[in-house]
């Protein structure tokens, strides 16, 4: 039985800010990313949502930007 290893995540927000990235970037990033990737919506009371990552996303993510950036030149 597979047992999830996951211990803590953090939200879009906070990732963008470490990163030094907007949220809005973040999200275009991340909006294909699956949750094997290392990527979950946490939902609240009422309609509020926020997208969240592992540690193993916000690797993912640090890929994704430098693949976006060598693409861009």
């Amino acid at each position: 039985m597979q047992l999830n290893k996951v211990h803590s995540v953090k939200t879009i927000d906070r990732v963008a800010a470490e990163l030094g990235e907007t949220v809005d970037r973040i999200f275009d990033l991340a909006i294909d990313m699956e949750p094997e990737d290392g990527v979950i919506w946490v939902y609240g009371p009422g309609d509020d949502s926020v997208i969240a990552f592992s540690p193993f996303g916000i690797e993912n993510l640090r890929e994704l930007i430098e693949m976006d950036h060598e693409h861009a030149r």
